[in-house]
């Protein structure tokens, strides 16, 4: 396999720094090739703006229209386009980052703001009576892997479904189902790493253990079952669930798995 870890973390030595590294020898070990944007270490700007469109900005900026022309004539920036081919080159992507603030941290979401750019992230397909858009299941990314690979400082009681900080299913969907599955990549579930400011040299241990185990089976995990949009499952154009689906007791982010 062909994989793309993108790494948001400043500091080299953290714990999202030496899961990044067990990735990259893990993996490679075992055959795969690898390619890794470190975006702090990159200097990523984590602000869109006309720098991002070259001529085919305008003023006023309109970013959805400036993102179309400029991916159309070949002006996006050089680095979005760089991180658009390791994207298109990927077979798996897997997010590495800390929880902050319940999202992922600024420059992290800035280099989506980017690189998922207007005619590659979104904007893609055709808009009609029976098909609106292909997202959600279809679009530029179909057929890649992804997994969110993420520390929190909490506790794993503290994001269960009583926890007071929610379920973390609930916090990753806008990442994984919003972010991820919206351009048609399938999503495994998450890699969490609980209580990480607290990891002891034997918490460590057994922690590298389950990553290099749950590295290996990048191509074999099954997906977490997100409902396509043009699957029947949606009524089109008002994009609400079909009155019928889902299970007795699922409610909110739940339905929209099958």
């Amino acid at each position: 396999m062909k994989v793309f870890i993108v790494h948001a973390h400043p500091e080299p030595a953290s714990l999202n720094g030496s899961l990044t590294e067990i990735a990259v020898s893990t993996l490679t070990e075992a055959g795969h090739e690898v390619r890794v944007s470190d975006l702090y270490a990159m200097g990523w700007k984590s602000v869109v703006d006309a720098d991002d469109f070259g001529s085919a900005a305008t003023h006023p900026l309109k970013i959805e229209r400036n993102s179309a022309r400029a991916l159309e004539s070949g002006q996006l920036a050089a680095e979005i386009l760089a991180e658009q081919e390791k994207l298109r080159w990927a077979d798996a992507v897997i997010l590495q980052f800390p929880l902050w603030w319940f999202s992922m941290p600024a420059i992290l979401k800035g280099w989506v703001d980017r690189v998922f750019s207007y005619g590659f992230g979104y904007g893609v397909g055709e808009h009609s009576d029976v098909k609106y858009g292909e997202r959600y299941g279809e679009g530029t990314l179909t057929g890649k892997r992804a997994l969110v690979s993420v520390t929190l400082g909490g506790k794993y009681s503290h994001y269960t479904d009583r926890g007071v900080n929610g379920p973390i299913d609930a916090l990753l969907f806008p990442i994984q189902h919003g972010i991820l599955y919206y351009p048609g990549m399938t999503i495994l579930p998450p890699h969490v790493l609980y209580a990480a400011n607290r990891l002891t040299p034997e918490d460590f241990s057994i922690a590298a253990k389950a990553w290099r185990e749950r590295l290996l089976t990048l191509a074999d995990t099954d997906p977490i079952p997100y409902r396509s949009q043009n699957g029947g499952d949606y009524e089109i154009p008002s994009l609400r669930l079909r009155a019928g689906l889902g299970s007795a007791g699922q409610s909110g982010f739940d339905l929209h798995t099958a």
